[in-house]
């Protein structure tokens, strides 16, 4: 295997480690640590060749083999040694807490010369010793300040660093040589404050020796010589005022150097009162964080843990650099960030379990635990099955780490399953899981559906399918019995013996198209175990139902001197069945002497093929004034199946005929003298229209411009209405118009 590794930034490690994996013929058990981390203190004064403490682990049962021991990672510098036959551990050279506090070695244990390993993490811990006092950055330094300063302004803040930590690390700050009783010093912040006002006439400068000691025992001291000259410039009467936040918040990862937080103080006096510099005053006791005086910039100086430390309590000091220094403080609260840096761990290493087979899924077989430092969804474990033989018959609730069955287990198929476990940023556990057995095995068909497709026009008690299961038992518990569940509807049974599935009454694809239902194969086992798999039977169509008309009497009208291709009337016809043999065509069967009309053979719609006259052909065989067609729908089935319908169609009369009279001319001739009222003549003019169409009207449109003649406008009689006198007239010539 070639293995690489990455760091939390994303770099990659400049080359990769080749592991070879040996796979050995016999199962071999390492010598097992008692504890799967050990942890020691030693002080960083111990001399070489010290005690740290002593590793243990437990042969396996019946061994005679040794066990030995070697560090194999965590010491490049060989600061340590391991009594390869008694696991004790020593020192091998001079630590130093200052350079690294902590050390985490792994241990391996070897049983013989077996190729099998086991190991362990050893933590130690190199504990302080008070070997560095303290250290000013400066051996001397000069401050201004100005007469007009009250008592208790602070002037100076004298800065030590130590190197050392906890007690040893603390600072104490006191003035060694009292010259004056001019000023006095805060022994934990090191802030120089006057005590009373100075007077430039009559001391202009002052000299102090300030010493800082720390707290260990014995203490360790270092000290500072300050010079005090008073020179007044412009009055500094205005403190710093913080400007920045007081809360800032750094990921734990971050690397060293990282800004964490500028530090902003504003100053409105003039000149060096203005100018402001910047301090910690406490709470960076370890030395994590470093502080620009003149910038602001808070940076990290170390490593972060946020599982050590969660979060920093700075107390800052913006100090100007007037005459006296006048100065602000700010608690700055920096919250350290969780990353998932933290490697879950199992509380056990080894599981052991069994579990009865032939239960149902969902199966509680054992529930692991591992634990997180992390904070938040840091720290929220999700557990998984790491895959291997078997893995797929169990199921690990992510959350809570509970182990299930996913599957009934067969402990005939495999009597040992060997599980490995992680959460997500990894961790491994190891399950062994043995199957207890039962009497479990069930008949099983070869598939879990079946899709078969039947006409509906079988007969009654036909075998439409053969079903087989197959059972591994012996004897009666390998007897398979057959039945059906769900309805169906009384279409069809099966036989418990043969598995074989028959019809039981005359299907009809038109009533229902599709049965669904289930078929089980059970055994006589006492614990009924069975299988099912499901049956879908699609019946499939055959032509058994004719088209139908909506109607069987159809009528309709049209009128004259329509032109060809006019719609009359559209007839419709279903057919039940599907396919062709549900798809109708329609025809005209008889009536349509001369091909008057024709039908859409689609959709039905009858519509005239020539134009038609009232007068010429008014009417088709029924009545006078209409017109009798039988219609024909046949489907596309084979056989075609067909049905009938009449339509009876009226054609309308328009009104497309003048009259005509009987004659062009009437001559007629009478005495004069005769009585008026007398009748003359009488006119008579024929329309070949129909009804109103037909009713005609006379009228005089010329020649009876005297009024001698009066016409019946219904009748067409003409009569006199005046005396007639041959020698004034003796030829009258009328113009009767019929309308």
């Amino acid at each position: 295997l070639t293995v690489s590794a990455w760091d939390g930034g994303g770099l990659p490690s400049a080359s990769n480690a080749a592991v070879t994996v040996n796979i050995l013929q016999t199962v071999l058990v390492p010598a097992i640590f008692e504890r799967s981390r050990y942890s020691f203190s030693v002080p960083e004064d111990a001399p070489e060749d010290s005690m740290i403490g002593t590793v243990k682990a437990r042969e396996p049962p019946n061994s005679l083999e040794v066990v030995s021991y070697r560090i194999c990672s965590g010491d490049p510098h060989g600061r340590f040694s391991i009594n390869p036959q008694f696991g004790v551990i020593r020192t091998k050279k001079q630590l130093d807490h200052e350079a690294q506090s902590v050390v985490v070695l792994t241990v391996q244990s070897q049983l013989g010369d077996s190729p099998v390993y086991s190991s362990t993490q050893v933590n130690i811990s190199v504990t302080d010793i008070n070997d560095n006092p303290p250290m000013f950055l400066t051996k001397s330094d000069k401050v201004t300040i100005s007469h007009t300063q009250p008592p208790g302004t602070a002037v100076y803040i004298a800065h030590a660093e130590d190197k050392d930590s906890g007690l040893n690390g603390a600072i104490k700050y006191s003035i060694a040589s009292k010259q004056s009783d001019a000023f006095s010093i805060d022994p934990s912040l090191g802030v120089v404050n006057l005590t009373r006002t100075v007077f430039a006439e009559k001391q202009q400068e002052y000299t102090l020796h300030i010493a800082a000691e720390d707290c260990g025992s014995p203490p360790l001291t270092s000290f500072l010589v300050k010079t005090r000259t008073m020179i007044l410039y412009y009055i500094n009467d205005n403190s710093p005022n913080f400007m920045s936040s007081p809360v800032s918040y750094v990921m734990e990862n971050v690397e060293v150097g990282f800004l964490v937080h500028h530090i902003i103080a504003k100053d409105p006096d003039e000149g060096r009162n203005g100018q402001v510099m910047y301090h910690i005053l406490s709470g960076n006791e370890n030395k994590a964080f470093v502080l620009d005086k003149i910038t602001g910039l808070l940076t990290t100086a170390q490593f972060l843990d946020r599982e050590v430390q969660e979060h920093y309590s700075l107390t800052v000091v913006a100090l100007d650099d007037g005459s006296p220094a006048l100065s602000a403080t700010q608690v700055l609260t920096i919250i350290v960030l969780d990353v998932n840096d933290e490697t879950p761990e199992f509380l056990k290493q080894l599981y052991e379990t069994a579990v009865p087979e032939n239960r149902d899924p969902g199966e509680f077989v054992v529930r692991v635990e591992a634990v997180d430092r992390d904070a938040g969804l840091n720290s929220l474990l999700q557990y998984e099955i790491l895959p291997g033989a078997g893995y797929e018959k169990f199921k690990m609730n992510s959350d809570s780490g509970e182990l299930v069955t996913a599957a009934s287990l067969d402990r005939e198929t495999q009597k040992v399953f060997s599980i490995k476990g992680n959460p997500s940023r990894s961790s491994t556990a190891q399950l062994y899981l043995t199957v207890l057995d039962e009497n479990d095995h069930s008949p099983l068909f070869a598939k879990t559906q079946y899709q078969i497709s039947v006409t509906e026009d079988l007969e009654e008690g036909s075998a439409i399918l053969d079903l087989s299961a197959s059972d591994e038992d012996a004897g009666l518990n390998g007897e398979v019995m057959y039945s059906l569940i769900d309805d169906t509807y009384g279409a069809f049974a099966i036989d418990s013996v043969t598995g074989s599935i028959v019809t039981t009454k005359a299907l009809d694809r038109e009533t229902k198209s599709q049965y669904t239902f289930r078929a089980v194969a059970s055994d006589c086992s006492p614990h009924f175990p069975r299988s099912t798999t499901v049956m879908t039977v699609l019946i499939q169509d055959v032509n058994d139902n004719a088209p139908k008309f909506e109607q069987s009497y159809y009528k309709a009208s049209v009128w004259e001197g329509q032109s060809p291709k006019t719609d009359i009337i559209q007839v419709f016809a279903t057919d039940l069945d599907s396919g062709l043999n549900g798809e109708t065509e329609y025809s005209i069967l008889s009536g349509n002497e001369n091909a008057t009309f024709l039908i859409d053979s689609a959709r039905g719609i009858l519509a005239t093929n020539t134009g038609l006259d009232y007068e010429n052909t008014s009417s088709y065989r029924e009545t006078a004034a209409s017109h009798q067609l039988v219609l024909l729908a046949s489907d596309r089935g084979t056989p075609s199946l067909n049905s009938t319908a009449t339509v009876l169609i009226t054609v309308l009369d328009v009104n497309d005929n003048p009259p005509v009279f009987s004659s062009p001319e009437y001559h007629v001739h009478v005495r004069e003298g005769i009585p008026i009222g007398s009748h003359i003549t009488e006119v008579s003019a024929r329309d070949c229209d129909a009804g109103t169409n037909a009713e005609i009207t006379y009228t005089i449109i010329s020649g009876n411009d005297r009024g001698h003649f009066c016409l019946d406008g219904r009748t067409g009689s003409v009569n006199l209405t005046k005396t007639l006198d041959f020698e004034d007239t003796m030829k009258f010539t009328l113009v009767i118009q019929a309308t």
